[in-house]
C-alpha cells in the first residue's frame, strides 16, 4: 500500500499529492507571484522581462514558465520576450526559435532518410545473400 504523500520539489516539505505536484504553501506563493506579475504588466505595458523580474521579485525562470503555460500573454507587451531553450535567442512564441526549429526539422528529416537507406540496403543485402545461397545450392545439385 502506497501513501498519497510526496516531498515538494520546490521547498522539500511533505505534502498530500495533488495535480500541481507542489505543497499548498508553494502553490499559494506561485499564485501570489503570478498576481504581482499581472498587476505590474497592467501598469507597465512596455516593460522588459528583466524589468518585470526586478520590479516584482519573481525570477525570470518563473515568469517564463507563466508565459509558456499561457497564464501570462505577451501579445500586448511589445518589449517582452524570453530565450529560446536551445540557443538563448530572444523569442515571443513557442519554446525554440525558428532557426533552431528548422535545424531540428532538417535533422529529423535526415535521420528518417538515413533510416530508409539502411532499410533499403538491408533488403538488398538480404536478397543478395539469398541469391548467392541459391546459386551455391544449385551447384551442389
Amino acid at each position: 500500500m502506497s501513501l498519497n504523500v510526496d516531498n515538494c520539489p520546490r521547498c522539500g516539505k511533505i505534502y498530500v499529492k495533488n495535480n500541481f505536484s507542489l505543497c499548498v504553501n508553494c502553490i499559494k506563493e506561485i499564485d501570489q507571484q503570478y498576481e504581482k506579475c499581472l498587476n505590474y504588466l497592467r501598469e507597465n505595458r512596455s516593460c522588459y522581462l528583466y524589468e518585470l523580474s526586478e520590479a516584482t521579485g519573481v525570477s525570470i525562470k518563473q515568469i517564463t514558465k507563466f508565459i509558456r503555460e499561457g497564464r501570462i500573454s505577451i501579445a500586448n507587451h511589445p518589449n517582452m520576450s524570453y530565450n529560446c531553450e536551445v540557443c538563448n535567442t530572444p523569442i515571443r512564441v513557442h519554446t525554440i526559435c525558428d532557426s533552431c526549429r528548422q535545424k531540428l526539422s532538417k535533422e529529423a528529416s535526415n535521420m528518417q532518410e538515413d533510416e530508409q537507406r539502411k532499410q533499403k540496403l538491408q533488403k538488398e543485402a538480404n536478397s543478395m545473400s539469398y541469391n548467392i545461397h541459391d546459386r551455391l545450392r544449385d551447384r551442389h545439385n
